[in-house]
């Protein structure tokens, strides 16, 4: 595996075939697609959006009764697919010249010690090339009173920066990949201490408010604007979630819309400020390996298509799913969300995965 670049990349990746010209869309074809996806995704509440060549089509539903609020105004929490927020944060600081991607994250945490031969990078970090496990070790023990409401509140930001600083990664860093919610979570407070900001404040000022997200937050609020998560079974409400020390990799909740502007950004970068961020974490950084066909960029999978590459994060609470991708080949951006939690062969992530394959 070829580990990732350092300094961060800036360049912009070559993208294929340029895209069709601009057509007037399918509404009737497209929305009757949407229709099947909310169907076949079997949770309380649904929505499937998509923007194809700056036109939005929304499809809400679900197997419970219409909430007070339309479900495609709620927001929603969107899980491990916040870390593509928090890639963007930490390419658009790169690009501004605030940090480099190549700071060992422990002594962005205690400037008093010193780095060792192999260092825990921030690009490390974001790529899951770290070395860390996909969570620490004492996780379990720690949320195990609270597993199926709120295990991940009982795990606060100084206990897991003390962790980190203390047993530091399994494996040399850059060597493997290996997916980890840790590793995000001590990036967004190393980032927060090499800025000296808030985490909160760097990525609302940064991404939130630079890219016009109104209705995206940390936290939620109550029934009138957050939709209510369920268990496995599709009935039983759920609280909504605490990221606990995790909010760099999972925190953000937001509404259809506004997930569609953010993505809308990415698939035409120069009608944003983050323009520069914005090309960049379209570059790939690496590969899994033989046998793997995912291709990472700094926030985003990266797999083949006919016309081009396509990009996605999924994500997912003890409650909700959430699914992001685009395709520029297509100008096609899809978001799609849930409240149920992910159980065994769920449907949900394979039909938003299809969808936007299928262009």
């Amino acid at each position: 595996m070829t580990g990732p670049r350092t300094p961060w990349p800036g360049e912009p990746a070559a993208e294929g075939p340029a895209p069709p010209e601009p057509g007037p869309p399918d509404d009737a074809a497209l929305r009757e697609r949407l229709a099947e996806a909310v169907a076949a995704s079997d949770a309380p509440d649904v929505v499937f959006a998509v923007s194809r060549r700056g036109h939005r089509t929304l499809h809400g539903g679900g197997t419970a009764p219409p909430p007070d609020v339309p479900r495609e105004d709620l927001r929603y929490e969107i899980g491990s697919a916040s870390k593509t927020f928090t890639a963007l944060l930490l390419t658009r600081l790169i690009r501004r010249g605030v940090l480099t991607g190549g700071e060992a994250a422990a002594i962005c945490l205690d400037p008093g010690r010193r780095a060792g031969p192999h260092p825990v990078t921030l690009a490390h970090l974001i790529t899951h090339t770290s070395g860390l496990p996909a969570l620490p070790a004492d996780f379990v023990r720690r949320g195990l009173p609270a597993w199926r409401t709120n295990p991940y509140a009982r795990y606060s930001a100084e206990r897991l920066t003390d962790g980190f600083l203390r047993h530091g990664p399994r494996h040399r860093p850059g060597t493997r990949w290996h997916y980890s919610n840790y590793g995000v979570s001590v990036l967004g407070h190393a980032i927060a201490a090499a800025t000296r900001t808030a985490w909160e404040d760097l990525i609302t000022g940064q991404v939130l408010r630079a890219q016009g997200l109104s209705t995206t937050a940390l936290r939620a609020e109550g029934p009138e604007t957050d939709a209510v998560g369920h268990r496995k079974d599709g009935r039983t409400p759920v609280p909504p979630f605490d990221a606990g020390g995790f909010q760099a990799a999972g925190a953000v909740r937001s509404t259809p819309d506004d997930l569609l502007t953010f993505l809308e950004a990415h698939l035409d970068p120069a009608r944003s400020p983050a323009a520069g961020a914005l090309h960049a974490v379209r570059v790939p950084v690496l590969r899994r390996g033989l046998g793997h066909r995912h291709v990472h960029t700094v926030g985003w999978f990266r797999h083949p298509t006919d016309g081009g590459p396509m990009y996605f994060h999924s994500g997912a609470t003890l409650g909700q799913q959430a699914f992001l991708g685009f395709r520029p080949d297509t100008d096609t951006a899809l978001a799609a969300v849930c409240t149920r939690r992910f159980r065994a062969r769920d449907p949900f992530i394979a039909t938003a995965y299809a969808l936007l394959a299928e262009g």
